[in-house]
C-alpha cells in the first residue's frame, strides 16, 4: 500500500516573515509540491496560467464552490481566490507533501475539510520586531501599518488552531524546524500502520 503524503498549511500574521521561510523550504526540499491558487483576476503581466495561478471565470469558480472543489477560497476586492481540492487529494495519495502558504482564514476552512493536514503558525521573535518588518517594506502609510501591527496582533491568538508554532528569529533556522516537524509527522504510526504492518507482513510469507 502506497503512503499517504502530507498537506504542509504554513500561515501566521502578516510580516513574520512566512512567504520567505516558504521559499527557503521549497528551494531545500525540492520534492514538496506547491498548491497553486485559482482566481478569478485577470493575469498580471508575466503570469502564466498554471503556474502563478489557475485563471478562471468567476460563472465557472463559483460553479465549482457549489460543487464542494475547494480546499478555502475567499472573495478579496470582487475577485475570488481559492485552493482546488483536486490536485491537493491527487498529490496527497500519490505519496507526495504538499505545501500550501496561506492566511489564517483560509487555513482554518482547510482545517475542516481535511483535518489531517500538519497546520504550523509562523511567529515573529516579538512584537517590536514585527512592527520593524512591517514598516522596512516601506510600501505602506503609517496608518495602514498600524492596522497590520494591530491585526496580527489578534492573529496571533490562532495559534491554538494550529499543530505547531515556529518563532521566525533567522530564516534558516524556522526551516530547520518546519523539516523536522515533517520527519517527525513522516514516522508517525497512526498514519503509517498499515504500511508498516504489511510491509513485514511480506517478509513473514515469504
Amino acid at each position: 500500500m502506497m503512503k499517504k503524503g502530507l498537506l504542509i498549511v504554513i500561515s501566521g500574521p502578516s510580516g513574520t516573515g512566512k512567504g520567505t521561510v516558504c521559499k527557503q523550504l521549497l528551494n531545500i526540499e525540492k520534492d514538496i509540491k506547491i498548491s497553486i491558487s485559482a482566481t478569478t483576476r485577470e493575469p498580471r503581466v508575466g503570469e502564466i496560467d498554471g503556474v502563478n495561478y489557475y485563471f478562471i471565470d468567476e460563472d465557472i469558480f463559483e460553479k465549482q464552490i457549489e460543487n464542494d472543489e475547494f480546499l478555502e477560497y475567499a472573495k478579496v476586492y470582487d475577485n475570488y481566490y481559492g485552493t482546488p481540492k483536486k490536485y491537493v487529494i491527487e498529490e496527497i495519495k500519490k505519496g507526495n507533501n504538499v505545501l500550501l502558504e496561506i492566511d489564517i482564514q483560509g487555513a482554518l476552512q482547510v482545517k475542516e475539510k481535511y483535518p489531517e493536514g500538519i497546520f504550523i503558525f509562523i511567529l515573529p521573535p516579538s512584537m517590536e520586531e514585527l512592527k520593524k518588518r512591517i514598516i522596512g517594506r516601506g510600501t505602506e502609510s503609517e496608518a495602514d501599518i498600524n492596522k497590520r501591527f494591530e491585526s496580527a496582533f489578534e492573529e496571533i491568538n490562532y495559534v491554538k488552531e494550529y499543530n505547531y508554532y515556529v518563532i521566525n528569529d533567522e530564516v534558516e533556522k524556522a526551516v530547520e524546524k518546519i523539516r523536522g516537524i515533517i520527519k517527525a509527522e513522516s514516522c508517525k504510526v497512526t498514519d503509517n500502520i498499515e504500511e508498516i504492518i504489511s510491509r513485514y507482513k511480506e517478509e513473514l510469507s515469504c
